[in-house]
């Protein structure tokens, strides 16, 4: 079978195609009943022996003959010393990326306000950072140091007063590229211990670990169960599924370029989704033969063939008005506006986790160096959710100052609406600061 053949064609005019359609885009992770049991083991060994737990865990998963937990903490000097030590282009890489990220999220913070109105009451918000965040990094042979910036950059920017990053180190390897890009992010600790374990200690906290007030950062399936479980002890970034682009393209972008983007989310892993809507039936057919040549060169061959065959799809639409209509069904976590004039389909787009538009500007940038998040909703959370920002830091408390004038006015109205409710201890209570003979007779009863 040819991947011509291989990768599901749908026709949005066709009939039966909105059915065809959910069931491709149909994913949701399932419990595992073993996994949640293990989850909920580790989560009460950690509350109880706090580490004396991760000691333990780490001896048993990560082989690490640790006898104190000062042997699992890199100090700033520690991160320091790993970005001296990577090689020039590396780091010149690291920081080129980290310095877009930075300024582009320092137009997302947003600052306390105010106002007052006549009678002199004031209302505003305070907005102020968290105190402590946590980032999980997967470790070992893994190397993620993009998820380092995007992650724990914003939090500085935000204003937060300390992050710490977890990371575990399986046989005591240590990936110089994540310890550099902590260095940069301006990570304050990094403690090696990964699993459900770690999630535990971040939340709940032990002698060594403080408890933090956020989450942030990807894991395997035990470290999204535990994120899961600790939720609402703790804030956490999202609920994440597979990765997934959509591009909308016209015909006129090279079709060995589509092809390579549709690869860059299938080699995630199998439950990937990439999938290409176009008006143009022999581009569809164009690019279904640059997949069919490209894939064989691929190094994650198995992977980007597995995705495509289970969650890929070369659409048919229409016209563009019909594409977009298909993009805000989806409302994928990327979107490429591949095509002459993205900035005019760009007021037409309800639903993406972030939006890359014109012929050059692959999703790869992106995930790197562009300067957006790359943690983005998926799953069609996009409809309701955002990117990983500045903004997820902060917290926002109102502000209330009534004046005398302005108590004894809005008194009237929060009375009635107390005593509406049968609240007579909130209508009183703003009865009370009223003044007049009313405020005084309630207080001399």
């Amino acid at each position: 079978m040819s991947e011509a053949e291989m990768i599901t064609r749908l026709d949005a005019g066709s009939a039966g195609f909105e059915q065809r359609l959910t069931q491709l885009l149909a994913w949701e992770a399932e419990a595992d009943v073993q996994v949640v049991q293990v989850v909920e083991e580790i989560i009460a060994a950690v509350r109880q022996r706090g580490d004396a737990a991760l000691l333990a865990y780490s001896r048993r998963f990560d082989r690490l003959d640790a006898a104190a937990m000062s042997q699992l903490v890199l100090d700033r000097g520690r991160l320091q010393r790993a970005l001296d030590g990577i090689p020039a282009p590396q780091r010149d890489a690291l920081e080129t990326a980290a310095q877009r990220v930075r300024r582009y999220h320092q137009h997302q913070r947003q600052e306390s306000w105010q106002y007052r109105e006549a009678d002199g009451t004031l209302l505003g918000q305070q907005i102020v950072p968290m105190q402590r965040v946590g980032l999980y990094v997967p470790g070992g042979k893994a190397s993620y140091p993009s998820s380092v910036l995007m992650n724990a950059i914003p939090a500085r920017v935000a204003g937060v007063d300390e992050v710490v990053m977890v990371s575990p180190t399986p046989d005591g390897e240590v990936n110089d590229m994540v310890l550099a890009a902590a260095a940069i992010a301006g990570v304050d600790q990094l403690i090696t211990v990964g699993g459900a374990q770690a999630i535990a200690a971040l939340a709940y906290g032990t002698e060594t670990i403080a408890k933090v007030d956020k989450i942030v950062g990807p894991g395997n399936i035990y470290v999204a169960t535990a994120k899961r479980a600790v939720f609402g002890q703790v804030d956490i970034d999202m609920f994440a599924g597979p990765s997934e682009i959509l591009v909308l393209c016209d015909g006129g972008t090279d079709p060995d370029w589509i092809a390579m983007d549709l690869f860059s989310q299938a080699e995630h892993d199998e439950d990937a989704q990439a999938i290409l809507v176009s008006p143009d039936r022999d581009f569809l057919d164009r690019v279904a033969a640059s997949i069919e040549r490209l894939l064989p060169t691929l190094q994650r061959e198995a992977i980007a063939r597995a995705s495509l065959r289970r969650r890929g799809a070369l659409v048919l639409v229409a016209d563009m008005q019909q594409a977009l209509a298909v993009a805000n069904r989806i409302a994928p976590e990327h979107l490429e506006l591949s095509v002459e004039d993205p900035e005019s389909l760009l007021p037409h787009i309800r639903h993406a986790g972030a939006i890359f538009m014109g012929r050059h500007t692959s999703e790869a940038l992106g995930d790197y160096c562009a300067g957006p998040n790359h943690v983005l909703p998926t799953s069609g959370t996009a409809r309701f959710s955002s990117p990983l920002g500045v903004y997820d830091f902060q917290k926002r408390s109102s502000v209330i100052m009534c004046s005398p004038e302005g108590a004894a006015e809005l008194g009237k109205t929060a009375a009635i609406l107390a005593r509406s409710e049968s609240l007579e201890a909130h209508a009183r209570s703003a009865e009370y600061r009223m003044g007049g003979e009313k405020g005084k007779g309630k207080r001399e009863k």
